[in-house]
């Protein structure tokens, strides 16, 4: 029997907030980075956050499998799965603006039907199911999830002629800034890890492009929450952008806000 939407989320956002509030605590005190194989940094947060969010889904889900960045053995997914980015943006967490996250998504049939994107440093949650919505509320860490102030987001449909755009704070591509050049855009923002998506998801950005590499993790929490807003995620050619593809590799996306035009 699987969960409904609520309950899934309520449970989820416990989990990440457990995470959120151990990478703070890590990031307070002095740390070593290291590098993984790929040349990016890996953390004692990145690593702490992992066990406290595979412990979390272990009591709580059983019976559902968990792909996550850090874990090892990752396999091919079933119908449904988990996907987990313990630290998303370790560059963000290891400078001065606090832009990285915590991302739990379920993935059914290949698609993110429910997420958590949380910004600990930030103070800020976001979540999202299909049919249910999406809602955000401030989240301090340390603080309990099931008695923070909620209120729901929208994405906001397109206005006439000026988009705002979010882009990568450390990864803008030539391909993502050739893209840009193609639209309409009068304000463009660069932020770190899945707030990208959140931004769209609130309603205060229009279109966020990425075609340079990501990975699953890196993409379903955002993308559950966006969608649950009214946004959607898509291929450049306008196809739907699943999930379980190979080795989890994601290809290029562009995530949209509302569809309509926005007047005046």
């Amino acid at each position: 029997m699987q969960p409904d939407p609520a309950s899934l989320l309520a449970v989820l956002s416990v989990i990440a907030a457990r995470a959120g509030t151990r990478i703070v605590e890590i990031r307070s005190a002095p740390f070593a980075a290291t590098a993984k194989e790929d040349g990016s940094p890996l953390t004692a947060a990145d690593l702490a956050a992992e066990a406290i969010i595979a412990e979390g889904l272990t009591d709580a889900l059983p019976d559902i499998p968990v792909v996550s960045e850090e874990g090892a053995g990752r396999i091919a997914p079933e119908d449904a799965f988990l996907l987990v980015d313990p630290l998303d943006g370790t560059r963000e967490f290891l400078g001065p603006t606090g832009e990285f996250t915590v991302n739990i998504a379920l993935i059914r049939h290949g698609r993110p039907v429910a997420g958590v994107v949380h910004a600990p440093a930030l103070g800020r949650i976001w979540r999202g199911a299909a049919g249910h919505g999406a809602e955000a509320a401030p989240l301090a860490p340390g603080a309990d999830p099931a008695a923070a102030a909620w209120a729901p987001i929208a994405a906001r449909p397109r206005p006439v002629g000026e988009l705002v755009a979010v882009a990568s704070r450390s990864h803008l591509d030539a391909e993502t800034a050739a893209f840009l050049g193609t639209l309409p855009v009068a304000d463009r923002r660069s932020i770190g890890s899945s707030l990208k998506f959140c931004l769209v998801a609130e309603g205060q950005a229009d279109v966020y492009p990425r075609f340079g590499t990501t990975m699953e993790w890196d993409t379903a929490a955002g993308q559950a929450v966006l969608e649950a807003a009214g946004g959607a995620v898509l291929t450049p050619a306008g196809e739907a952008f699943g999930y379980g593809k190979p080795e989890f590799r994601n290809g290029p996306f562009v995530a949209w806000g509302a569809p309509g035009v926005r007047q005046g």
